[in-house]
């Protein structure tokens, strides 16, 4: 155990997955559902989006700054040593269709690290970014591929129809969600379909859900608020009379403050209690987040048409771009990887700016 971290973590080795045969054509089948998606919206409005987390809250112009004096089991990847990092922040929202923020739905922060030095991730070698890719979540909504693509094929379906239907159903799943919440419970499937509590963006926990390698080691990461200003946003509601509240509310925020968040490690500590193809969360008694970074955004324009084509026409965000020390991890993972590329080629070929991996931040 390591006397400084309190932990013993679990060293990562390439033969702790347990990749199964059919992989293969259940990512070809979730990426051709998630394209499905992209081609319907692109159909309606000229224009490809995101097959998911298309509606943008925010882009952020940030930096990450990593810790100094980290035990050995922390200094890992890109955190292993103190420095910082030029980074872009994206805020969205879960769906492929562009909806009124009263379709309450889960939140999404990516970000992008510039300038990462290390070997690369098949698929990435042409970068020098390193993608994380959160929402506001522990648990990924689907607990195996086959219900992940059952949910996938649901969304596909109503993608860009019934958008009245979804702001009543919205209103009916957000009650039910307080009620369950209030006796300590809480449903991930009325939260994914509309039944999440319309709060601040800006004063959410974001998660990866899903582990990554980290270093030597193993590890989720957690993205939360640090100052004040956003801390005091935790649980705050919102007025969806307004379309676009969670934009404007995001753009008022930046126009005079900064924003700080913990960028947060959990080491898996025991492979039986923490498995790597698993989606439970991991226990944080028997292995806490522990603060490797921050996460800083200074005030500025946060959303304007020059950042929304830099940003969502311009650039993707995958956690397979990125660093081997940070490749990602477990049967979800792997089978995201395929439509992570299809989306990002589909928009690239569509649109009049082609999808690319920064340099420097667009607009510095």
């Amino acid at each position: 155990m390591s006397e400084r971290l309190g932990v013993s973590p679990v060293r990562f080795s390439s033969d702790l997955e347990e990749i199964q045969p059919d992989e293969p054509k259940k990512a070809r089948e979730i990426a051709d559902t998630m394209l499905s998606i992209a081609e319907k919206t692109y159909a309606h409005s000229g224009h490809a989006t995101r097959a998911v987390h298309a509606k943008s809250h925010g882009m952020l112009e940030a930096r990450l700054e990593v810790i100094s004096g980290h035990p050995d089991e922390l200094a890992q990847g890109i955190f292993a040593r103190p420095g910082t990092y030029d980074a872009i922040i994206r805020l969205s929202t879960t769906p492929g269709d562009l909806l009124h923020d009263s379709v309450s739905t889960p939140r999404g922060m990516a970000f992008k690290v510039l300038d990462v030095e290390g070997d690369r991730l098949s698929g990435s070698e042409g970068s020098q970014s390193q993608d994380f890719v959160l929402v506001n979540a522990r648990t990924f909504n689907s607990p195996s591929a086959k219900a992940f693509l059952r949910s996938l094929k649901l969304l596909a379906a109503t993608t860009d129809r019934l958008e009245r239907t979804k702001e009543f159903l919205s209103t009916v799943f957000r009650g039910t969600e307080a009620a369950l919440e209030a006796v300590g419970a809480e449903s991930l499937t009325l939260k994914t379909l509309g039944g999440h509590p319309v709060t601040h963006i800006l004063g959410e926990r974001f998660f990866s859900q899903l582990p990554v390698r980290y270093g030597d080691y193993i590890a989720k990461l957690e993205v939360a608020p640090a100052s004040e200003n956003i801390k005091a946003l935790v649980g705050v509601t919102l007025d969806t009379d307004d379309s676009e509240v969670i934009r404007h509310e995001v753009v008022r925020f930046f126009e005079n403050e900064t924003a700080i968040w913990d960028v947060n490690v959990q080491l898996c500590t025991d492979l039986n209690a923490m498995p790597i193809e698993s989606i439970d969360p991991w226990n944080e008694v028997q292995s806490p987040f522990v603060t490797v970074a921050r996460l800083i955004a200074e005030p500025q324009t946060a959303w304007n048409e020059a950042r929304v084509t830099a940003v969502d026409d311009g650039m993707h965000f995958s956690p397979w771009n990125g660093i081997v020390a940070h490749q990602p991890l477990g049967a979800i993972m792997r089978l995201r990887k395929l439509a992570y590329e299809r989306s990002a080629a589909f928009r690239s070929q569509r649109n009049p700016v082609p999808v690319t991996d920064p340099l420097v931040c667009p607009w510095k």
